[in-house]
C-alpha cells in the first residue's frame, strides 16, 4: 500500500518500476546468453562436421543460425536502449514468428528434434511475446 506522501508514493512507484526493467534486463542477458551460447555450439558442429552433413542439415544450420543472430541483435539493442529502441517491434516479432513457422512447417520432416524441441520453444516464447506487446 502507498503512503499517504505523494512525493513518497512517486519515490515508491519509481522503485517499483526500476525493479521491474531490471528483472526484465536480467531474463534478457541470460536469454541473450543462452543464444550465443547456442550459436557458438552450432559454429562449432558446422566447423567441425560439415563434410559429413547433407545440403538440407547445413541449410537448416544456417537458417537457425540466422535467427539467432537477429535475436541477439535484438536484445542487445533492447538492453543497450531500452525497451522502445524500436516501435515496430510487435511488427517484427510477429513476422518472425510467422516466418520461423513456414520454416517448421516446409521442413519438419527434415528437422532433428532437438532443433525442432528448441525451435518450438521459441516459437512459444514468440507467442508470449506477441501478447505482452498487444498489451
Amino acid at each position: 500500500m502507498f503512503h499517504s506522501n505523494p512525493r513518497e508514493n512517486k519515490e515508491l512507484k519509481d522503485r517499483s518500476g526500476m525493479d521491474q526493467i531490471s528483472d526484465e534486463n536480467k531474463r534478457r542477458i541470460e536469454q541473450l546468453e543462452n543464444l550465443v551460447e547456442a550459436h557458438t555450439r552450432t559454429e562449432r558442429h558446422l566447423e567441425q562436421h560439415s563434410d559429413i552433413a547433407s545440403e538440407e542439415q547445413l541449410e537448416r544450420a544456417k537458417e537457425l543460425q540466422r535467427i539467432r543472430e537477429e535475436e541477439i541483435e535484438k536484445l542487445e539493442n533492447i538492453i543497450a536502449y531500452g525497451e522502445n529502441y524500436d516501435n515496430d517491434e510487435l511488427k517484427n516479432v510477429q513476422k518472425n514468428y510467422e516466418y520461423t513457422q513456414g520454416y517448421i512447417n516446409h521442413n519438419i520432416d527434415h528437422m532433428d528434434e532437438e532443433t525442432l524441441k528448441k525451435t518450438l520453444e521459441k516459437q512459444e516464447h514468440r507467442k508470449e511475446q506477441i501478447e505482452f506487446l498487444k498489451d
